[in-house]
């Protein structure tokens, strides 16, 4: 873990930060081509922090042209996999010596507590783009079986030029999870990252550029959705979308493909994970920390969040109960406070969507038992954690994915009825089970439809774990583990025949 500092040193280093405000094309910041720019702000305290590029179809235009032309050129795309490995460390390298600017950057942009940033972002980001690096040289091909007069190949080929469209929640981890096994595979990748939550993504691109990644094989198109996004969906020489985001958009990325190349599209696209915890449960203390963390982490804007807590009616109250002592811990306030561990809801928008689910569970008549409103704080975006009670299985809260501080308690009286409610969603990302009895975490763990089950723990696994969802959550490929790297390549089979028909027998 990295030794914090104080607020006063967090905020001196933010004001000694270049900003970093234009698109990232060809090894060059440059600015949108119609010249137009988007306020970020800063929703500690509403203000605007910067004004980036806001990239539109000239801009993709331009940057799939650079990366095709890399890609072809095969100054990436044909370098040996080991010296592709060594260039992606030396990016790493170059990467820990900013990382005090780089989750200062992120904590500001995104509303995140900057402990979380440096102890757990951070250092994920860096330890999943050494992993994929390291993979570069160490994935094989196949020989398929095919008999004494033919010798078959199977082998990898880089997909060709990749969009990675971001989501703001965790904007260099994601970036990281997309782009490590897509360099490693030899792809040339455009970066879209969410317009709240642009300038790590641009400052990355430009220490990958000063590390050796050659120009036009990592390019960086700020924007909206609707412009920059829509653009790369559409675009007939992108070969890839990957896209981690809201099931709506995904949706659009299903369309802009079907209308445009067919191009393969790969989607997460978020949860309404359940944590099921049954009466006998090992350790109520155990339980109730990771159910805390598994909600109020990162505000709740997570995509893995439990913020469904399914519990039976016997150790209900004990648990309710110690949960609530444990978040009444948490302190809320300025992302660049170390003592604080919830921070600001990342924009105006968010913050409003979700005061809107907030009311519209107690008018349902959930029972607000912590929380319940909005933080008045130096004009930020500040939400405190809630937890409502009483909450049956069709209430709107316990239905569509918050992505805020809020938990949902739904009481139940068996392994039948937690199995029925743990999938009764339209989602399948995550879920976690408490029990002691081996015989249930197999069969539970087995019949809830998710991506990820954890038992007597919250997680979404590691690095070498495959990461994503059923159902609505998404679908076309996995993040993290070797499956990764399966979504950013073409399988190819090469037959040679080696039979010779002038030979009856024996060998020559």
């Amino acid at each position: 873990m990295s030794l914090l500092l104080t607020r006063e040193e967090y905020e001196s280093i933010f004001n000694s930060i270049a900003l970093p405000s234009g698109a990232f094309i060809d090894g060059r910041a440059r600015a949108a081509v119609s010249g137009e720019t988007f306020e970020t702000l800063n929703p500690a305290n509403g203000q605007v922090l910067n004004r980036i590029a806001s990239c539109g179809r000239a801009d993709v235009d331009l940057a799939v042209e650079k990366a095709r032309e890399a890609f072809e050129g095969g100054r990436w795309s044909r370098l040996h996999p080991t010296d592709r490995k060594k260039t992606m460390i030396r990016w790493c390298k170059l990467i820990r010596r900013n990382q005090r600017e780089l989750a200062v950057l992120e904590s500001v942009d995104s509303g995140k507590p900057i402990q979380e940033v440096e102890n757990a972002d951070l250092a994920e980001t860096l330890h999943c783009l050494e992993w994929h690096a390291e993979t570069a040289d160490k994935l094989y091909d196949e020989v398929a079986p095919a008999g004494d007069d033919a010798v078959a190949l199977v082998v990898r080929e880089p997909i060709g030029v990749v969009a990675c469209v971001l989501p703001w929640n965790f904007p260099m981890l994601m970036m990281a999870w997309k782009v490590g096994p897509a360099l490693a595979a030899g792809n040339s990748v455009i970066i879209k990252p969410a317009e709240q939550t642009s300038m790590t993504a641009l400052r990355l691109a430009e220490l990958a550029f000063e590390a050796g990644v050659p120009r036009g094989v990592l390019n960086v198109v700020p924007g909206y959705g609707e412009t920059a996004g829509k653009a790369l969906g559409l675009h007939p020489n992108v070969d890839m979308v990957s896209f981690t985001g809201s099931t709506d958009v995904g949706r659009r990325f299903l369309e802009y493909a079907a209308h445009s190349n067919l191009k393969k599209v790969v989607l997460e696209c978020g949860g309404k994970n359940p944590c099921v915890v049954l009466e006998d449960a090992d350790n109520l203390d155990v339980v109730a920390e990771h159910a805390t963390q598994a909600v109020f982490w990162n505000m709740g804007e997570n995509c893995s969040s439990n913020s469904r807590l399914i519990v039976h009616k016997d150790v209900k109250d004990a648990l309710l109960e110690r949960i609530l002592h444990r978040i009444r811990d948490w302190r809320t306030g300025d992302p660049l406070d170390p003592v604080n561990r919830l921070g600001a809801i990342v924009s105006r928008e968010q913050y409003d969507r979700i005061l809107r689910y907030i009311e519209q569970g107690k008018r349902e008549g959930a029972d607000v038992v912590l929380g319940g409103g909005a933080i008045e704080k130096n004009n930020g975006f500040f939400i405190e954690p809630t937890i409502f009670d009483n909450v049956r299985p069709e209430m709107t809260i316990a239905r569509e994915e918050i992505f805020g501080p809020v938990l949902v308690v739904i009481v139940i009286s068996g392994i039948d009825e937690a199995v029925k409610i743990a999938n009764d969603t339209s989602y399948g990302l995550a879920a976690s089970v408490f029990t002691s009895n081996v015989k249930r975490v197999h069969r539970m763990a087995r019949a809830i439809r998710a991506g990820t089950v954890t038992v007597n723990c919250y997680g979404e696994g590691d690095i070498t774990t495959p990461f994503g969802g059923y159902k609505q959550s998404g679908f076309g490929g996995r993040d993290n583990s070797v499956h990764a790297h399966d979504q950013y390549t073409e399988l190819k089979t090469i037959w040679l025949d080696v039979s010779d028909s002038d030979i009856e027998s024996g060998i020559d």
